[in-house]
């Protein structure tokens, strides 16, 4: 038999060996936070990575307590990204290199289209040693000779963050086809491989419109609704007076309704009498595809986009001054954003249109 003694040792034991289990079971983790302009583009680049455990979207920088998208600049915020990592798995300083990969460090006006204070590039730092890697890291980028200009990006002591709507968080997720269009008419993109090169590590697709806005006629049907897949996939026409933006006097722009992509304004948006919205201009040339429709045995110019290639309708040369055309669309085919959602949406580079 045992002896009180040997039990009690043996207690102890299998104390220590549990209590051992539980401060290895627990898992240390640290935070960064990093600003870069839109939020949206800076949480891809960081949530893959081995040893990253969260990134979350959200304002920090300003004086005033609980910023909303709609006053966070006012309010002293910029836009960031939040990462929660696991340092034996991920130094402060991998991800201050992968930082570095996705701003242009010498804009201190905003980070490509978009402009202003709240778009700044920054480093918030939460003790020495951080504030030290992000110091280092700076003067090594500014002697590695990348930039022909100085390095403006700051570095400053971080404050609290504000996690922004739940509808930024994980946009590129939640809007994939909305997102790659957004990043690829940013000027992101076309900047960071003209600085790095191959060293960038980024999939093709984000830059290639064509693949970003197809989706497998599966998805589609779960996305659009009948009405809307039998325009845009089969070629359909919608009743003239019964579809949702013929009569629609709002400013703001049309988008492709499954890939985003923008194709008209209110600005060329006329009453044609037709029953079905009609303009007298694309809003970007580019987005827009024209191809000659036999059908219906008469020749006539049928108007596709270009990155989804979803049918739209077709133009006619009946229109008023000053193109003398008339494109004739499904309201089925698109998606209206408000001017005052521009932004939100991310089209802000189409906001200065409507504020003349």
């Amino acid at each position: 038999m045992m002896t009180l003694l040997t039990k009690l040792f043996l207690t102890g034991v299998f104390m220590f060996a549990a209590l051992a289990v539980l401060v290895n079971a627990k898992k240390v983790s640290d935070k960064a936070i990093f600003a870069g302009g839109c939020f949206w583009c800076m949480q891809p680049p960081f949530e893959n990575l081995k040893g990253v455990e969260k990134v979350v979207s959200g304002y920090t920088g300003g004086t005033i307590n609980n910023p909303t998208y709609e006053d966070y600049g006012k309010k002293g915020h910029i836009e960031a990204i939040e990462i929660i990592y696991d340092p034996s798995q991920i130094s402060y300083t991998d991800l201050l290199d992968v930082f570095w990969k996705q701003i242009d460090p010498t804009d201190s006006g905003g980070q490509f289209v978009d402009r202003g204070p709240e778009y700044r590039s920054a480093i918030f730092y939460h003790n020495e040693e951080q504030k030290s890697d992000a110091e280092r890291s700076k003067e090594d980028l500014t002697k590695s000779g990348k930039f022909g200009q100085p390095i403006v990006t700051e570095i400053v002591k971080a404050s609290t963050f504000y996690n922004a709507e739940d509808y930024h968080q994980n946009y590129h997720k939640k809007n994939p086809l909305r997102y790659k269009f957004y990043r690829a008419n940013s000027g992101r993109d076309k900047y960071l491989d003209k600085i790095w090169g191959k060293e960038r590590n980024r999939k093709a697709a984000n830059n290639d419109m064509k693949n970003q806005g197809k989706s497998s006629k599966e998805d589609l049907k779960k996305k659009l609704t009948p009405l809307q897949y039998r325009v845009t996939q089969e070629e359909g026409t919608e009743p003239a007076f019964q579809n949702e933006y013929w009569n629609n006097h709002k400013p703001g722009i049309y988008v492709d309704i499954v890939s985003g992509e923008p194709l008209f304004s209110s600005l060329d948006k006329y009453d044609s009498g037709t029953g079905w919205p009609s303009f007298t201009k694309p809003l970007e040339p580019q987005n827009v595809v024209e191809k000659e429709d036999r059908r219906l045995f008469t020749a006539r110019t049928e108007v596709r986009s270009k990155g989804a290639d979803s049918h739209l309708g077709h133009v006619f040369n009946d229109g008023p001054k000053p193109t003398g055309l008339r494109y004739c669309l499904n309201s089925a085919s698109l998606r209206f954003i408000p001017k005052e959602d521009l932004e939100k949406e991310g089209y802000g580079n189409f906001k200065n249109l409507f504020e003349k």
